[in-house]
């Protein structure tokens, strides 16, 4: 194999590509010309009142999707022998730097989930989210017809889940990105062939565990009850986000407000561009803008599901499985948060959301896609149809 340098795959290469690549990076780029745009709407009240400047969150999002791109690009031109050779490395070396966060990591509205940099704050669980994929996709790719083997792989797999879940929800208090990866990993265990009967038993452990997490917290346990009983009294105001933010959604109407015009921006709901931004999107695009934001990543997730459906080797597929399950189940289960479906969890909208390791995170892994599909169209020698 020839030699890897940051040059070689630093350079953008998307000639002779699939439909199904350039599709995904087309929605990919659309998804996140929209985010940049909310963001400056969202933030710049917020952003004026803090730094003087309107657009200080808009230029600091705008930052990272371009550090984003070169993660992409660098990601989508790795060769796949790459991934396989750094998937366990790269593991426990995120599970290592998770550690390292919740013991001497900053803590941010109670939770113990970000480092700061100096120059920048960074929350590793969301390249954790990455790492689990590329970790376990080599693994579970090895199961086969020999009982103990497989025995011996998936109690791998549930000692590093269990460990990752550990240090993000149980010492990290982050409940809702515990949620993400915790959906990630069942779906992709599935996906890989893990049987129905011991995935229904771990999901009820599962749930126990999570109904344990839930009740053994005040906040989580006010949370969750004020959720269940939207209509009775909120003397602690824990339903001020959800409220508001379903004011704002009708607000919007049919064909919404307009750009920059949204009223929940102003001091409603701290940083609304980051968890609630699609509250704002419903309220300044109205019915349709929301609509459209619903149909792109429905978009993503099928586009990344025919990228899975072509694949000839289990760990490729398991990757785009990974990736895909990870995007589309934390979008939705953010507008479900926002519709009042779910209880507020903090959980961002990809590739929309205000936040740099969220954003730089999302944008690697759809390149770890790219390059499946690039190493597919490849081994071809001909564009896929």
């Amino acid at each position: 194999m020839s030699r890897i340098t940051f040059a070689k795959v630093a350079r953008p290469r998307f000639k002779a590509q699939s439909p199904q690549f350039f599709l995904l990076l087309s929605l990919t780029a659309i998804t996140v010309f929209i985010g940049l745009a909310m963001v400056a709407s969202a933030s710049s009240v917020d952003a004026f009142k803090e730094t003087n400047n309107a657009a200080s969150t808009f230029f600091s999002q705008g930052r990272f999707a371009l550090i984003g791109l070169v993660g992409l690009i660098v990601a989508s031109n790795l060769p796949m022998n790459f991934y396989r050779r750094i998937g366990l490395p790269f593991l426990l070396a995120m599970t290592g730097l998770q550690l390292a966060t919740v013991l001497f990591g900053k803590e941010i509205n109670g939770n113990r989930n970000w480092i700061d940099l100096g120059f920048a704050t960074l929350q590793p669980s969301e390249f954790l989210k990455l790492a689990l994929i590329i970790g376990f996709a080599h693994q579970l790719a090895q199961l086969s017809d020999d009982p103990e083997s497989n025995n011996r792989i998936w109690l791998r797999i549930f000692g590093y889940s269990g460990v990752a879940l550990g240090l993000v929800v149980v010492v990290g208090r982050d409940l809702g990105t515990g949620v993400v990866m915790a959906v990630m990993l069942m779906g992709l265990w599935l996906f890989a062939g893990m049987r129905w009967s011991r995935w229904l038993a771990i999901a009820g452990v599962g749930g126990l565990l999570a109904t344990v997490l839930v009740m053994s917290s005040a906040s989580r346990r006010i949370r969750f009850e004020a959720w269940l009983n939207p209509d009775a009294a909120d003397p602690m105001g824990v339903m001020w986000q959800y409220q508001h933010g379903t004011w704002a959604l009708a607000a919007g109407g049919l064909f919404g407000t307009g750009i920059g015009r949204s009223k929940l921006k102003w001091s409603w709901i701290p940083e609304v561009e980051n968890d609630f931004i699609f509250a704002v999107i419903g309220e300044e695009l109205g019915l349709i803008g929301a609509m459209l934001i619903i149909c792109l990543f429905l978009a993503l997730g099928l586009t990344m599901f025919a990228i899975a459906r072509h694949q000839t080797s289990a760990f490729n597929r398991n990757l785009v499985v990974g990736v895909m399950l990870w995007v589309v189940m934390q979008a939705f289960i953010n507008i479900a948060v926002v519709l009042g479906l779910l209880p507020v969890l903090g959980v961002p909208l990809p590739l929309i959301s205000a936040g740099g390791s969220s954003m730089i995170a999302t944008l690697s892994a759809i390149g770890l896609v790219l390059a499946v599909e690039r190493d597919r169209t490849a081994h071809l020698g001909r564009r896929s149809v």
